[in-house]
């Protein structure tokens, strides 16, 4: 995602609601986010579909690695043997069948 330039991306409201085919083409050519303003404050952002997949996956993987430290930290994780030593069972009767 390419930063926001002020001077280019800020778009107050009623200014989107009639030009919004038009700045949706440009979200989209130039891939920088914009800024929706009411009353000369920001109240929204667009993004394109897959910045917007992009920003919630990373927050997903940030959350899950953070669990995963504190599930540890806790004492609930396996060692690596027991981790193997599943595996290896799970496939030797993966195997049989």
């Amino acid at each position: 995602m390419k930063p926001v330039r002020i001077q280019d991306d800020l778009v107050p409201i009623g200014e989107f609601k009639t030009h919004a085919s038009k700045i949706m083409r440009r979200l989209r050519a130039e891939g920088r986010p914009i800024v929706i303003t009411q009353r000369g404050k920001a109240t929204g952002v667009l993004v394109t579909p897959e910045d917007f997949d992009r920003l919630t996956e990373r927050e997903r993987f940030i959350a899950a690695v953070e669990q995963g430290l504190a599930e540890s930290e806790a004492g609930l994780g396996i060692s690596s043997e027991d981790l193997a030593e599943h595996f290896e069972r799970r496939f030797r009767e993966a195997a049989k069948k």
